[in-house]
């Protein structure tokens, strides 16, 4: 046992900053130096409060990285099994992003970032490096391919027409 706040204490501060998933409180406790017993009692007790949920969790996770950090898909699903969300549960929370709002978010992240790019689209060589770029920075962001291809050769299109 460790000294200072008690394991149920450290999880309650923990859950003020943000919600955890079960795996990753479980890791954090242990982390913190208090016994594996100690770690699964207060999981227990977590969960008979209903303060640990992995299905709430991932879909607050999905929600809000979705619509305030512009995360894709991809990326959705990486952070939540680093988080060790079950995968049916990182499917279950995926399904409530629609594509259209999916495409449209990397459309809107794409147009701005050629915006600033300062390239002359009418030369194949800058053409190559706007699309490596917008490609890159949307894979980065964790948007599945299919979507990339299609934003980038349409921002890249509409901004040669304008």
């Amino acid at each position: 046992m460790t000294e200072g706040p008690s394991a149920w204490d450290a999880a309650l501060r923990l859950l003020g900053v943000r919600a955890r998933s079960r795996s990753e409180m479980a890791e954090r406790l242990l982390r913190r130096g208090f016994e594996t017993d100690e770690v699964a009692d207060v999981l227990v007790r977590l969960d008979a409060a209903g303060l640990l949920d992995d299905a709430e969790f991932a879909h607050e996770w999905v929600q809000s990285r979705s619509r305030h950090s512009g995360r894709g898909r991809v990326a959705l699903r990486r952070e939540l099994r680093t988080k060790g969300v079950a995968d049916h549960t990182v499917d279950e929370a995926l399904s409530g992003i629609d594509p259209a709002d999916e495409r449209a978010q990397a459309l809107e992240l794409a147009a701005k970032k050629l915006r600033t790019a300062n390239l002359d689209l009418n030369d194949h060589a800058d053409r190559t490096k706007a699309y490596r770029r917008l490609a890159g920075v949307l894979g980065r962001r964790g948007y599945p391919a299919d979507v990339i291809s299609g934003v980038v050769a349409e921002v890249i299109g509409d901004a040669r027409r304008t």
